[in-house]
């Protein structure tokens, strides 16, 4: 098959499990033997040229930054890399036997939809769904104006003809509810690592990490006041909180502000080598996150044999990868008192703890493992090229 994939960000040059899935995507549709080609932005110098075994790179729009200041989506970006696709794809669309873009961000899908309405028997569109937004939470991360037409626009690309690839629960049952205009995959594996548990004892005294960006939504600024409630119980209890983002200033004064800075370490961004080793030694992995589209990280830890704590929400998928007290622990919300109530039964919990988590890993692995949804996604191919 001639296969054209499309989403803004390239793996490592733009780090995170979408990018990771996507690139792990090409790479295994491509030594599957199939011609891969990708859509992207320009991330990479002037002078570099990206490589990735058997996949031709195309940047169908300029660098520029994703993010603005608060940590919120640009608007900018993704609308200019929406006219790129449309352009490459009214010029190359007959290039291709399947056009595979991720939702986010949403102008790409508009722009494959509008090609596929302006040319005789297109590929069909197929498309990764992580997240639906309801309206309030637009509202509430791009304010009311620009919240309401990210939902009108998000709305809008599920009305578009395609083949939904989703990765939860919760917003399968919000895409149908937005008027899906098509068929769905339910793809559960992301993970790219080894499916083989290989975790090593935890440190003493107990170490709880947080990996991500420092934003509101990642809940980062509700690490130090529940390491210090849990302290009251784990005297000894010390945390890492890796990353960087737009609250990281803030974040540093509340933890000397709470005299933490002997307790808690926040180095900012490591290596993966170096988070890795961290991830096994630690009691847990903290992800106090409000919203998650799957929770890749968890699945991370739990390789490692550490448990995770999450927290309660209708917005975060991560809650569907833990088994309560067998790979972790959901709190029932941000505020130190839950959050150090499930990090003290998790140190309590000790080696058994992490033999359980060790347990489920192994259980889940081999659905978890992006192998298996390569073949879910050429399985999907095949299907919707053979009705036509």
């Amino acid at each position: 098959m001639r296969i054209c994939l499309v989403y803004d960000c390239l793996y490592p040059w733009t780090v995170g499990g979408a990018e990771r899935w996507m690139r792990a995507l090409a790479e295994g549709l491509a030594a599957r033997g199939h011609e891969v080609t990708y859509l992207t932005r320009r991330q990479w110098a002037d002078d570099e040229q990206p490589e990735v075994p058997g996949v031709r790179i195309v940047a169908v729009s300029p660098r520029a930054e994703l993010y603005g200041e608060g940590g919120a989506r640009a608007l900018g970006p993704p609308v200019r890399f929406g006219a790129g696709v449309l352009r490459h794809l009214l010029e190359h669309g007959k290039d291709y036997d399947i056009v595979h873009t991720s939702l986010s961000p949403f102008f790409s899908v508009l722009g494959a939809g509008l090609a596929r309405r302006l040319r005789r028997r297109p590929p069909p569109l197929f498309v990764d769904w992580f997240e639906v937004w309801t309206l309030a939470y637009c509202r509430q991360y791009y304010g009311t104006v620009t919240g309401t037409i990210g939902w009108f626009v998000q709305h809008l690309c599920a009305r578009t003809p395609q083949h939904a690839f989703v990765y939860n629960r919760v917003h399968t049952r919000r895409l149908v509810a937005e008027g899906l205009r098509g068929d769905t995959t339910l793809v559960r594996g992301l993970y790219t690592g080894t499916v083989v548990p290989h975790g090593t004892p935890a440190q003493d005294p107990p170490l709880v990490l947080f990996a991500g960006r420092h934003i509101p939504e990642k809940g980062v600024l509700s690490i130090p006041p529940a390491i210090a409630a849990a302290r009251e119980q784990v005297g000894d209890l010390r945390a890492l909180v890796v990353g960087d983002g737009s609250q990281r200033p803030e974040l540093l004064a509340m933890i000397e502000r709470l005299g933490l800075g002997d307790v808690i370490e926040a180095p900012g961004f490591v290596d993966g080598r170096t988070l890795e080793e961290a991830m096994g030694r630690a009691a847990c992995l903290l992800l106090p996150s409000s919203r998650e589209g799957y929770g890749m990280v968890v699945i991370e830890a739990a390789g490692t044999g550490t448990p995770s704590v999450v927290v309660a929400g209708d917005d975060n998928a991560a809650v569907e990868l833990i088994a309560e007290g067998e790979n972790g622990f959901v709190a029932a919300s941000r505020e130190p008192a839950d959050l150090a109530a499930a990090l003290v039964a998790v140190v309590r919990g000790g080696p058994e703890l992490r033999r359980r988590t060790a347990a489920w890993f192994a259980r889940e692995a081999p659905e978890l493992a992006v192998g298996t949804s390569v073949q879910k996604v050429l399985a999907a191919y095949e299907r919707v090229l053979a009705a036509r």
